[in-house]
């Protein structure tokens, strides 16, 4: 891989899902991802925003391999891995690794904490038992846990240092690239604040490149150097943070903005307030698929659909109107 190559580039990827009646037959697709293109540079936080189920957790599970693309190039490294199998497949998983949700669904509760984090490095190195368990330590406390905690077992922590396991598991086989599925969820404010500073510190100590899924835009405002904004399976703005915060130009991303809380109100873009529901994603409607929630929807935005196309700078939109909307200011 050339030293200005992108670690992950992304393009048209698709993963669509069946929809099925009672009788097995096929009635229709849901477009999980349709025509998805980033990419994401070594060492940066890309972060990915958007409603319930915009796609987000189906994007992160693709790359990592727990769903296959229905369509599109995955390259990694360098490398296609869009559709590696097998022993292939577990040599990328060594330095593309996925944290789920729910740190604690992710852990065996039949397991200590100690044979967690000693199954990854049994299955893809040829260490020794005693070079395992040292390691073991040794990652337990970089994420700020005490070697007593080896003998625990999942139901025996709090949410917040089942986190800290979830990263530490991961941690043992040296990856390069962590996509972590909403990290802060379910946490306090407080042990949000402690989870995102221990992010911070293990990304400079093990020179880690983070896909940063979430729908907290605080957090992904905090965390993130460039954040891509997903509605209905597709990718409606790129940005670097700064510039998406400063002034949104998708009237989704300015809908988002706008819904931030804060003390004493509510964070004011300008008057765009979004309302309704989205649409079935079974039946898409034509053209964009914001075009029933937005207030400067017009008759092209129903003929056909955008493409994401470069607007100043590093920013990138979809939507036909972008160019004669005023850009939304924090």
């Amino acid at each position: 891989m050339s030293a200005t190559a992108p670690l992950l580039h992304v393009e048209k990827l698709r993963r669509h899902f069946p929809v099925r009646n009672v009788l097995g037959l096929r009635t229709g697709t849901i477009k999980a991802l349709d025509d998805v293109t980033f990419a994401v540079r070594a060492g940066e936080t890309f972060g990915i925003v958007g409603e319930s189920g915009c796609g987000k957790t189906t994007l992160g599970k693709t790359l990592a391999g727990i769903h296959e693309p229905s369509a599109g190039r995955i390259l990694f490294e360098g490398a296609e891995i869009s559709n590696l199998r097998g022993p292939a497949r577990a040599g990328v998983s060594q330095r593309l690794q996925y944290i789920h949700q729910d740190p604690g669904n992710a852990l065996d509760p039949r397991w200590t904490i100690g044979r967690s984090l000693d199954e990854p490095l049994a299955t893809h190195t040829s260490l020794s038992r005693s070079d395992r368990a040292a390691r073991s330590r040794e990652i337990l406390a970089a994420v700020g846990l005490p070697a007593e905690h080896l003998h625990l077992y999942p139901h025996e922590l709090s949410g917040g240092q089942q986190r800290r396991v979830g990263l530490a598991r991961i941690l043992t086989l040296k990856p390069r690239l962590v996509i972590l599925d909403e990290p802060t969820s379910g946490l306090d404010v407080s042990i949000q604040a402690t989870v995102l500073k221990l992010l911070q510190s293990l990304q400079k100590a093990f020179d880690l490149t983070y896909l940063f899924i979430s729908h907290d835009l605080s957090v992904v405002h905090l965390m993130c150097n460039r954040v891509a904004v997903m509605y209905l399976g597709q990718i409606v703005e790129i940005a670097p943070v700064s510039e998406l915060f400063a002034a949104a130009r998708h009237p989704y991303s300015r809908s988002l903005l706008a819904a931030i809380p804060r003390i004493g109100g509510r964070r004011v873009t300008d008057t765009f307030a979004l309302e309704g529901e989205p649409p079935d994603a079974g039946n898409l409607p034509s053209g964009c698929r914001f075009r029933s929630r937005c207030p400067h929807a017009a008759p092209l935005c129903a003929e056909r659909e955008p493409r994401l196309e470069p607007q100043a700078g590093a920013h990138r939109t979809a939507c036909h109107l972008a160019d004669s909307l005023q850009p939304a200011r924090a």
